[in-house]
């Protein structure tokens, strides 16, 4: 069969022999040949399809009926949409499909709601009696549990965290949270007062262990105390009175009197438990001892520090160093107050001496950072070093003050005048007293020949600074600067003051 596709080339079947020139014209034997010629042509190629259709007649019978079955397949389906279609617009079952999913989609979000409403009244009894058990545990004097249960129930009602779009009854939890919240902490402050007891007249701090307040039930010891407030966040607000009292009736009398101290602890005869433990402040033997080093003043400070730290923190780094953020800058202010500042020396000869209590001073904060009592890596924890270290720049701060103050009290005091006697047209007068005097206001001027009569004051002054200037001499770097910047602004307040002075001197005359 691929033969009878194949392209038929008329000029085959003619017999002209020149055949160069294709746009040539045909002559009327040619155009009758090659009709002839095409007619035989296709009697060939019908016979030949016939004889391929003869050949192939079972394949052309199964193709026939194939196409067959699926035209009558596809009459019945299109029969059955039609039928499908006709169903369905004869009855409005898509309507009541529709209402039946919204009914139920109604249905499921109620259920889910009411779900919703149902969990959250659970969490609400739930914490309601959480609540309750923190009241009643209150009261049968279990602390610790009922401050966890306080902790946990902070975190669970968002305390501080709230939100404008939620539930009242968060509201009204909040606020009976913040009930139980006041009740404990007014309760452990009070337990506090109870167990740590300052007797002024007799110089006595009293620690008690076994703790028992009103309209608790049993005995609470210190401990579970103070391990309660630190749960719930109060130990800073608990240890306030305490570091303020301690400040008050033990501190400022070891630092200001030098009075040293007796500690006294009594056990329990079973358990050797500590029952009690007491702080006695003794006054010093000999007054009249100085304190020269600060040994005395840093001796009674640790003592007392040990005691806090043993009988009142139990010997707990996080609430020793509690206890010493309240207490350590005012003891601190009060060591440089009442000792360090006025240990400076008077004279820059004696600022080796100093060393000693520098020495001091370093290892009294090193044994209070041992303790925890201060922060061993914040370096404002160490004032009283820091202070004793730059002892220099306060020695020369101190003299530049007193320095300033001599020169004002100078120029405040003179009235910048020479007496009459010492000078008559220029010339000295002969009597021997007057003469001796002239001269002690007579100054050669440095750079030219002649001399001048100068003021008391104008004397003085120059006294002072050149003392001052000798100082540099002896003196190290800081100090020196100190010094001279001292020389300077006694000059410049001379050039201040004098021509005020002297023009209300000339008014006045």
């Amino acid at each position: 069969m691929d033969d009878l596709f194949d392209a038929i080339n008329v000029r085959d079947h003619l017999l002209t022999s020149d055949l160069r020139d294709p746009t040539a014209p045909l002559s009327a034997p040619d155009l009758r040949l090659l009709i002839t010629r095409l007619e035989s042509h296709s009697v060939q190629i019908k016979s030949k399809v016939k004889s391929y259709i003869l050949a192939h007649h079972r394949d052309f019978s199964a193709l026939f009926s194939l196409c067959n079955d699926a035209v009558s397949r596809t009459d019945q389906i299109n029969q059955s949409l039609l039928d499908l279609l006709a169903l369905v617009s004869d009855s409005p079952i898509d309507g009541e499909i529709r209402e039946i999913i919204e009914e139920l989609r109604g249905k499921m979000k109620e259920a889910r709601a009411k779900r919703e409403i149902l969990e959250l009244v659970r969490i609400i009894v739930g914490i309601s009696e959480r609540l309750g058990g923190v009241k009643e545990g209150v009261k049968n004097g279990r602390l610790r549990l009922a401050a966890d249960d306080i902790r946990e129930l902070k975190k669970v009602l968002r305390i501080g965290d709230e939100e404008e779009r939620e539930p009242v009854v968060y509201g009204l939890l909040r606020k009976e949270w913040l009930d139980c919240f006041e009740e404990i902490q007014e309760l452990l402050v009070k337990f506090v007062e109870n167990a740590v007891q300052f007797e002024p007249d007799s110089s006595i701090v009293r620690v008690k262990y076994r703790l028992s307040v009103d309209g608790i039930a049993g005995v609470v010891d210190l401990h579970s105390v103070l391990d309660s407030m630190e749960v719930i966040g109060i130990l800073d607000y608990g240890f306030a009175k305490v570091a303020d009292q301690m400040i008050k009736h033990v501190i400022i009398p070891v630092v200001k009197k030098g009075s040293s101290i007796s500690t006294m602890v009594d056990l329990k005869d079973v358990s050797k438990e500590m029952t009690e433990a007491i702080l006695k402040i003794l006054s010093t033997s000999n007054p009249t001892k100085v304190d020269m080093d600060g040994e005395i003043i840093y001796s009674g400070i640790i003592q007392v520090i040990n005691f806090v730290c043993k009988c009142i923190c139990f010997e707990n780094p996080s609430w020793t160093r509690c206890f010493g953020r309240l207490t350590w800058p005012r003891i601190s202010e009060l060591v440089i107050s009442n000792f360090l500042s006025k240990a400076i020396p008077e004279d820059a000869s004696k600022l080796a001496g100093f060393q000693k209590i520098i020495k001091h001073t370093y290892e009294f904060e090193t044994a209070l950072k041992e303790k925890a009592f201060i922060s061993a890596s914040d370096s404002t924890d160490q004032k009283l070093s820091n202070f004793a270290e730059n002892v220099e720049l306060h020695f020369a701060s101190r003299k530049k003050t007193e320095i300033l103050a001599k020169a004002r009290d100078l120029l405040l005091q003179c009235d910048f005048t020479i007496p009459q006697e010492y000078t008559r047209n220029g010339h000295p007068m002969k009597n021997s007293g007057t003469a001796v005097n002239y001269y002690k206001h007579v100054v050669d001027l440095l750079f030219l020949s002649e001399r001048c009569l100068v003021s008391k004051a104008a004397t003085q002054l120059m006294d002072l600074v050149h003392q001052t200037l000798k100082d540099i001499c002896l003196s190290s770097p800081r100090v020196a600067l100190e010094f001279y910047h001292a020389a300077r602004d006694a000059l410049i307040l001379y050039d201040a003051v004098v021509p005020v002075k002297v023009s209300a001197w000339k008014a006045v005359s």
